[in-house]
């Protein structure tokens, strides 16, 4: 069982957010900052691909009201939402979960680096997307 399954289970304690009958969201024990939190389904899949709509729905929609609990309430300026889809994407725990992490301006995290298409490569991409 993942940690994620035995935190749903009430094997493993967790500062709960918020609980319902699908979602189960919690702060992270290594917050990036003060309120960052965990939304998990409560069934375990293990990737977005593997999540049912409904499923997806109810955790989106959850990210989505505690993102804004942490504006009004928190007093934070903005925040990230991150999936870390797969290991190779840096998900350590196999168990899907949205990171709400709350921002400030100046707080040094950046984003990804970035690149540009060579000629005709995102032609080339997007016909394979689109097949």
């Amino acid at each position: 069982m993942c940690v994620f399954c035995k935190i749903v289970a009430g094997e493993i304690p967790a500062y709960k957010v918020y609980e319902d009958e699908k979602v189960l969201a919690f702060l992270d024990i290594k917050p990036v900052h003060p309120g960052h939190i965990l939304v998990i389904p409560k069934q375990h899949v293990a990737t977005l691909e593997a999540v049912s709509p409904e499923t997806l729905q109810a955790l989106i929609l959850i990210v989505k009201k505690l993102g804004g609990a942490l504006k009004e309430k928190m007093n934070y300026e903005g925040y990230n939402v991150c999936l870390n889809n797969d290991p190779v994407a840096n998900q350590e725990i196999p168990h899907l979960h949205f990171h709400i992490i709350p921002r400030v301006s100046g707080d040094g995290l950046k984003g990804w680096p970035q690149q540009e298409y060579a000629a005709g490569e995102a032609e080339e991409i997007l016909n394979k997307l689109k097949r």
